[in-house]
């Protein structure tokens, strides 16, 4: 497995805000994102969070002026899929159907996300497309 998306909870808030603005942000914006009032301390966590994701990789600082902003360099996809199988792993042996199984019984689904499910199973069973020959 990838160690360098081993993220925490608190690490992945941030990640979050660094998606959800989708352009290079300084430290001020994320504390203000994650705290309901700005503070030394609020800031500190912050750029001591923004350190332990650069050092793991998942996000970059550049500078830009006397300030520093971070981006992500990490998809929020490649996230989500190593948790999941790293809960898989824990929870289920390795195994994702289980995981799977009790989230679609246990989770009431709109007609547009079972269409996609839908649409994604058929996608898996669909033989794959034979490359044209030209004649």
């Amino acid at each position: 497995m990838n160690q360098r998306l081993d993220v925490t909870d608190t690490e992945l808030s941030i990640l979050e805000v660094l998606w959800r603005e989708g352009r290079p942000v300084p430290i001020a914006v994320v504390v203000e994102c994650l705290y309901s009032e700005r503070s030394v301390s609020a800031h500190a966590t912050v750029q001591s969070l923004l350190g332990r994701l650069e050092a793991k990789g998942c996000v970059e600082r550049q500078r830009a002026g006397r300030a520093h902003l971070y981006v992500p360099r990490v998809a929020r996809g490649d996230v989500i899929g190593h948790q999941l199988r790293a809960l898989a792993d824990r929870l289920c042996d390795g195994s994702v159907t289980p995981l799977l199984t009790h989230l679609v019984t246990t989770t009431r689904l709109s007609a547009d996300e079972r269409e996609t499910l839908y649409e994604l199973l058929r996608s898996l069973e669909a033989p794959p497309e034979k490359p044209k020959r030209r004649p």
